[in-house]
């Protein structure tokens, strides 16, 4: 047998080589995004799991074309890497802050603080979160503005999540007359709070005489309530607060002063004849 024929039998080999090996790479990458799918379709958004499937299966593809089918077919990895090195780095350089976001927002998916739908609070943007991509995050505030945060300034700054549990407590301080009953004050606010249905009875609420302030007795408030309700009882039962304590004759206390005049004391002590 001829150095020709003998070479052409071992490319031919390796043709039917890579091409078993593309076969297979393609085979493992499916079974790898099965797997992602059924592991983390719980944890993930759908739209991010689509992305990490495909990151998956393309990586494992990539890889082995670039160091099992291209030496097969004659073609040196090192010149690849060696490229691959230069473009990368000319890539870096100019996406530095791309590349950071990218990452953060897979982190942020993994980690999952924040989700849609939630009402946070992210570096003083506050709103409902619309959108998490890999490259940020859309937060509609309630004024109706549209806000788009990079995922590295997400990742890095403080994140407050108003509904990632279930209950919430708020508070008011009532502040009554010094000549209005107290303990029948703290009564008629315990008996609207076990009226609503929506202040929870565990955790408790609490109703007590906190501190006795300059014109009036202050009375704190504490309720529990659902994450997705609190807001709308915080501001309906106040407004029932007040005005059931002052159908009851109890009056929301307003700041007083008394205002001696000197003059008025001297002219009591000359016309008084002791």
């Amino acid at each position: 047998m001829s150095e020709i024929d003998f070479q052409s039998g071992e490319l031919i080999i390796n043709i039917v080589t890579a091409f078993l090996a593309l076969i297979l790479s393609v085979l493992i990458g499916k079974i790898m995004a099965l797997y992602l799918k059924r592991s983390l379709k719980e944890k993930v958004a759908k739209n991010h799991l689509d992305i990490i499937q495909k990151a998956a299966y393309y990586s494992i593809v990539v890889i082995t074309v670039v160091f099992v089918i291209l030496p097969l077919l004659g073609v040196a990895p090192s010149s690849l890497l060696v490229a691959g090195s230069i473009l990368g780095l000319v890539i870096g350089f100019a996406s530095q802050s791309i590349v950071g976001n990218l990452i953060s927002g897979l982190f942020l998916i993994f980690e999952r603080p924040i989700k849609l739908g939630n009402q946070v609070n992210i570096d003083g943007n506050v709103g409902i979160v619309e959108d998490i991509s890999l490259i940020s995050t859309i937060i509609r505030t309630f004024d109706g503005l549209y806000v788009r945060i990079p995922n590295e300034k997400v990742f890095t700054t403080t994140i407050t999540n108003y509904v990632a549990n279930v209950a919430r407590r708020f508070e008011y301080v009532v502040g009554i007359r010094y000549s209005d009953d107290a303990d029948q004050a703290i009564a008629i606010i315990k008996d609207l709070i076990e009226e609503n249905p929506l202040a929870l009875k565990n955790p408790a609420p609490a109703v007590f005489v906190d501190n006795l302030g300059d014109n009036s007795v202050n009375i704190s408030v504490k309720i529990w309530a659902p994450a997705t309700d609190w807001y709308s009882l915080k501001t309906e039962l106040l407004w029932k607060i007040k005005k059931t304590l002052e159908d009851n004759g109890i009056e929301i206390a307003f700041p007083q002063r008394v205002v001696w005049f000197q003059n008025e004391q001297k002219d009591q002590l000359v016309s008084d004849p002791d």
